[in-house]
């Protein structure tokens, strides 16, 4: 997994490349590979509505509202079986052919 960088020195990296320094001397300066600079400033360019694609913003939302989809899937998953063991002892009503 790769190591997360603080915004604050994504929000510096990408300044210093539009100020006109060159992609591979500033990722060579700051210690980043030159493709993960390439990253960070095609996500600038997403955010500043220069290019389409996902915000930031939004892609933060996007995966909290996954994370949550995915937790009340598994509390659904855990109902239902629980629903199929109590009914599994309910004596069943007079009449009923199943």
């Amino acid at each position: 997994m790769p190591r997360p960088y603080p915004p604050e020195f994504r929000a510096r990296a990408v300044a210093l490349v539009r100020s006109g320094t060159h992609v591979k001397q500033t990722a060579y300066e700051l210690g980043i590979s030159a493709g993960c600079l390439h990253e960070w400033l095609k996500q600038d360019r997403v955010d500043r509505g220069e290019i389409t694609g996902v915000p930031a913003s939004e892609s933060a939302d996007l995966r909290a509202a996954r994370k949550r989809i995915r937790e009340l899937e598994r509390e659904l998953a855990i109902i239902r079986q629980a629903a199929t063991f109590l009914a599994e002892d309910k004596p069943h009503p007079k009449g009923f052919t199943r």
